[in-house]
Parts: structure tokens; sequence; C-alpha cells
């Protein structure tokens, strides 16, 4: 059966064993049949809060969260749209734009223009987070184990902050969208890396679809609200990119009322673990590097037997990428258990770590291989084997395992959020 994957600004099409494959996607959500129409009507008719228009001024301050280049989010829509709308509300003086980057690296203006059109981008103050530079940010109080909370100076000092962005699966924050914006989107390095920490990263509730109980995400979203009251404008996508759904108003309630409308389409159950998994990254723009391809392993992992083979389908076009704090950590160390036993000995955050530790508890029970357009020398260097040939690899290790294994295939990668059902021995997260 031939299945198309979500690979880079395209799909790959891969022909899997017929009767022995099964495919896991998000339930299928048309888009909204007006998008800007349904954008207005949320700005007017919020969650929680009141209408847009009420609460901004003349002389209002704004500063406008949007999400980087790595992330979904249709920002050349959205974004447009919005200022439009405040258009008649505030000067265009007053409105600062802020990538919110969160520790990624800084955009182009190419990029910028790219996710918000030229236009705003030649008319409006667009500016790009800086997650390492301390004068560029304003300290409200600690955060759990006594770092320094440091956000944006911008977003802190604003008298209105609007909060964009797109809410699916997150594989350690239970979901994207609402406080993440704020928290990683625009805090200081030393923050995020207190907040991602070796012990916050392995605790039980740091996974997809929890929320609540979940340290990482009620640290967020505690460290977001100090910031002051925040306005948020959310979506959600299918597969087309099209927007299902446009979630405004207060940031938790409304965020919250997206979460819901998410849950119901990614939640997948299956009755059974699989001896192969073939996921994606979702394809662009979240499969622009490997760092990011780890949020794909871990969508496929929660249904791979202990000691089964997970594969990744994932451009990669802008590598590792080389030369970043993760690339220098797995090269620095001899394998997975390396990882974890410096993590473990250091006691100390460093960047990226979070991703490298969450790769190696994969590798613990997973045989990966990654199918890109990376040179095998940098997939060998993250300690992973490379696979040139998705097809033929799956039908080779079914055929090892016998008659009876089966492989699984999410196409729309950590889009979806499989889980075992109840009477499999696990409970639904």
């Amino acid at each position: 059966m031939k299945i198309k994957l979500a690979y880079g600004e395209g799909q790959l099409v891969v022909d899997f064993p017929d009767g022995r494959t099964i495919v896991i996607e998000p339930t299928a959500t048309a888009g909204l049949p007006d998008e800007r129409a349904a954008l207005t009507a949320a700005l007017d008719q919020p969650v929680g809060a009141r209408a847009l228009r009420q609460l901004v001024r003349q002389d209002s301050r704004v500063t406008i969260v949007f999400t980087d280049i790595t992330r979904a989010t249709p920002n050349h829509r959205l974004i447009p749209w919005l200022l439009d709308y405040l258009s008649s509300l505030v000067p265009r003086a007053n409105i600062t734009l802020l990538n919110g980057l969160g520790t990624h690296r800084p955009n182009t203006r190419a990029e910028l223009e790219k996710l918000l059109t030229p236009a705003v981008v030649e008319n409006y103050r667009v500016l790009n987070h800086e997650p390492e530079n301390l004068a560029a940010h304003v300290q409200l109080g600690v955060t759990r184990d006594g770092t320094p909370a440091l956000l944006n100076r911008h977003l802190v000092e604003a008298d209105m902050r609007i909060i964009t962005g797109f809410i699916e699966p997150h594989f350690f924050a239970g979901f994207s969208g609402g406080p993440k914006g704020i928290m990683p989107g625009a805090a200081h390095l030393r923050t995020v890396m207190s907040n991602h920490s070796a012990r916050n990263i392995s605790d039980a509730n740091a996974v997809f679809g929890v929320t609540e109980g979940n340290p990482i995400w009620e640290e967020m979203r505690d460290l977001a609200l100090r910031a002051g009251p925040s306005f948020l404008l959310n979506v959600t996508l299918n597969d087309e990119r099209q927007i299902t759904g446009i979630f405004a108003g207060d940031l938790i309630a409304a965020h919250q009322t997206g979460i819901e409308f998410v849950r119901r389409s990614a939640m997948q159950p299956v009755g059974e673990l699989f001896d192969v998994v073939v996921t994606t990254n979702s394809g662009y723009p979240l499969d622009l590097n490997l760092y990011q391809g780890v949020k794909g392993m871990s969508a496929g992992a929660r249904i791979l037997k202990p000691g089964g083979t997970l594969i990744l389908a994932a451009e990669c076009r802008e590598g590792m990428p080389a030369n970043s704090p993760m690339d220098k950590m797995l090269r620095s160390v001899s394998g997975p258990e390396a990882v974890l036993a410096l993590l473990a000995a250091s006691g100390e955050t460093r960047p990226e770590q979070w991703q490298a530790q969450i790769l190696a508890l994969i590798q613990r029970r997973a045989n990966i291989l990654v199918y890109s357009s990376l040179p095998d020398e940098i997939i060998r260097a993250a300690h992973l084997k490379p696979c040139r040939d998705l097809a033929a690899t799956v039908a080779e290790t079914l055929k090892k395992l016998g008659d009876q294994s089966r492989v699984a295939v999410l196409p729309q990668g950590p889009l979806t959020i499989p889980y075992l059902k109840p009477n499999a021995n696990e409970s639904e997260k």
C-alpha cells in the first residue's frame, strides 16, 4: 500500500506491505470556510476576556509575539489580519512584533518577510527575541529552582500583550501554544534551561497531551502570568495547513479550549505495540533540522515494542544544525548512555540538553534510523543509523521478525498522539 508521508515542503510516497501496515493519523478536520471572518469574530467574542477592541487604547503600547520559522503557524495570514483589525484602534508606531524564538537562532530579514509578508516587515517594528542578552529582559522573581525568571523587556513593558501561535501536541509540554508563546518563546536562556532541566524532562507527566500536573507546563503557565494579562490568538491546522479553529481571549482559558479541540482529533487509540514504527516530523517547517526531529521520534516511540525499530523520515535541510549545543554534546560522547550519565553527573542544565536527553531515553528502547537529506556522517554523529530506502528497510525488518510482525505509520508525525487503549495495559494519557 502506498502512503504519503509529510516530508519537507512536499510528500514522500512509500510502498508499505499490504495486510501488515496500519496508518495512524489525526481525525480529518475541515478548514474554516472564511478564515479571516472567523478571526475577526474570535477577537470580538473571545474566551474569558472582553473583545480585543475594548482592551486597547490609542496610547496603548502593544507587543505581538509570533512564532519563528520552525513553526507551522500561518503568520502570513494571521498577522496582517490582526494588524488590520488594530489599525483603527492604535497607531502603527505603538506596535512591536516580537519573534518568539525561544532559544532558536534569529531569523533573517528574508525569513521574516516570508513569515509576515514584506509589507509588514517594511511598515512595522519587527524584532527577534534575544535569549542570551540579559539587558533585553526583565526579572520577575525566580523559577522553582531559584533561577532568575527573565522575560523579554518589550513583552513585559507593553500595555497590551497579544500572543499568537499554533496549538499542536508537544512531546514534553503537553501541548504547544498558550503560555509557551511567552515561556520559552520570549524568555532568557537561563530561565528556559531551568524549566527544561533533566529532572523536569524525566518527570512522568512531562509527555504529550498532559498539562495539569506537568511540572514543565505548569511553570511555563506561572511565569507567563507574571508578565501580566495577555490576550491569546492561537489557531489549529489540518494537514493541508488550513485553519480549523481559532482560539482567542484569556491566555489560559482560550488555550484550554484549543487544547480540547486538538485532543479530540490528535489522540488516536491503538490496541497493540508495533515491531516497526515509521514517523515523520510533520514536514516543513518542523522537519528543518534533526534537533526538531526528536519530536517525531517521541510520537512514534509511544507505540513501539521494546527493542523495536523506529524510522524517522525528516528532510533536515538545515542539518542538526551543525555546531549547535546538541550537536557538540552528542559528538563529545560515545552514545546515548553516555549522554544520560553526563547529565546525571553534572547536575547543571546545558543548552539543548533536553532534546539530547529525550533522544537518549528513546534510544534505550528503540533501534532508530533516519531517512533524510543529511549525509550519513551527521546521522551517525548523533548515534543514529542512516536509512536510504524506506520501503526496503521496512520490508527487510519485517521479514526477519516473521509473519506476525507489523508496522505502524504516522504520516503526520507528532501531530498525532497514538496511545494504547486501557485494555492494552496502559492508561490513556
